[in-house]
């Protein structure tokens, strides 16, 4: 899948290196800054957007492997592949991160809470980079409500109709 991807990015001209990570896991986020560095020399913007957001039966009924998987993607990942990237962009040239949060951050309901509460805490982390490697390093969040991607397909045929967001939908992809 990696070379997949690589393989359409040259397509359009640029350069490409693929490499498998779990970003949840510290030592392939510390292989993956590194193969970047090796292969480019600098990275100048980082988007920390892997995710994921199980349903919880309840909060009682919520394992504790749950809960670990869910920090350990929405925010220990970002907080280890930031603090690497941030700290030789402000040692560099600068840079950007931005940190793909999410409203459901700010508006939390019982079935996600976990997902949720990382995501409250990846928006914390994001002030406190933003501080820490300013002023040569950009670091900002973006918080979606709900977008219409692969994950939506396995949604509530309704949800769509209930939805608070202002334009009444879910968002597109190419909108973000």
């Amino acid at each position: 899948s990696c070379e997949a991807a690589a393989n359409e990015i040259r397509a359009l001209g640029r350069r490409a290196l693929p490499v498998a990570c779990h970003a949840a896991r510290w030592q392939d986020l510390d292989q993956l800054v590194e193969r970047s560095y090796g292969e480019f020399g600098r990275v100048d913007v980082l988007i920390n957007n892997a995710g994921m957001s199980p349903v919880a039966p309840s909060s009682l009924e919520t394992s504790e492997d749950l809960i670990d998987k869910v920090i350990d993607l929405n925010f220990k990942g970002p907080f280890r592949l930031s603090a690497l990237v941030g700290r030789r962009m402000a040692a560099g040239d600068g840079g950007s991160i931005i940190n793909v949060s999410s409203y459901g951050s700010l508006r939390p309901l019982p079935e996600y809470a976990p997902y949720a509460g990382a995501k409250s805490a990846l928006n914390s982390l994001t002030i406190a980079h933003a501080v820490e490697f300013a002023p040569k390093v950009r670091v900002n969040g973006i918080l979606p409500g709900s977008f219409r991607t692969d994950i939506a397909r396995h949604w509530p045929a309704d949800k769509e109709s209930k939805t608070d967001a202002v334009l009444r939908r879910f968002g597109e992809p190419d909108e973000i």
